[in-house]
């Protein structure tokens, strides 16, 4: 394993780390209220993980995030098989798809607040709007871009829709709909932080703007740096099915 590789990814923002410190504490270029020093982030996020709030506002997060994708994964790639085979379907529906998928996610946040109310189910609602249609888009161009020559050989064996569906569509789509749902979490992230600010009382997102509403820039960047380690590891996971599934 060559190490200076492995470390170069850490090298820019060790130096990003080194400015920062040298503007706020080392030099005191910065004040306080514009930019909290690396210190003062160090002792917000010790503050958080003591008393447990980090942990409560995370997990909330996460179970928003995950509740959205899964709900959205179980509505958009069987719709999006069905749309992706049947072209008459797909045609159907092709309008109404390209008038719902530009439209902002968090422009439906007053209608989950009406419909919903505050709290998970608000939330979860907005994230399903902004995965499903990335997912659903992903699948159905996997399912057309199926080899024709494969579907053609299982109907000439006799194979029946069913069975070219799942041992030769979905097989040759998945990598579209891993590719989406990559899409599709970076979207719920944002999704999540803009629901909770507003259709919230709890969660990463709404810790950030109590945080900003209370003058602790400190639990702010907290905040942002946690859901920015949270989109790595989700980059993370989805690289490994990639590389797993694409051939």
């Amino acid at each position: 394993m060559d190490i200076r590789k492995e470390l170069l990814p850490f090298i820019l923002p060790a130096i990003l780390l080194i400015i920062w410190y040298l503007l706020t504490d080392g030099l005191h270029l910065i004040p306080y209220y514009i930019l909290p020093s690396p210190l003062n982030v160090f002792t917000a996020a010790w503050t958080l993980i003591s008393n447990g709030k980090l942990f409560m506002h995370t997990s909330s997060t996460l179970v928003k995030v995950f509740s959205g994708i899964i709900l959205a994964s179980a509505v958009a790639i069987p719709l999006g098989i069905v749309l992706g085979w049947y072209e008459t379907l797909d045609r159907l529906s092709s309008l109404i798809i390209s008038i719902l998928r530009p439209i902002p996610p968090i422009s439906w946040i007053p209608f989950s607040i009406l419909w919903f109310g505050i709290g998970l189910s608000s939330a979860v609602f907005v994230i399903f709007i902004g995965c499903v249609f990335s997912v659903l888009v992903y699948t159905i161009d996997g399912v057309k871009r199926t080899d024709k020559v494969l579907i053609e050989a299982a109907q000439t064996l006799g194979a029946n829709n069913w069975n070219i569906l799942t041992k030769i569509v979905l097989p040759s789509a998945l990598p579209y709909i891993v590719s989406g749902l990559k899409v599709g979490v970076s979207i719920a992230l944002m999704c999540t932080v803009s629901a909770e600010m507003i259709a919230s009382s709890r969660g990463l997102g709404y810790m950030i703007l109590t945080a900003s509403q209370l003058f602790q820039p400190g639990t702010v960047v907290v905040g942002m740096i946690i859901i920015g380690l949270i989109g790595i590891l989700f980059d993370y996971g989805f690289r490994k099915a990639q590389d797993r599934i694409f051939w």
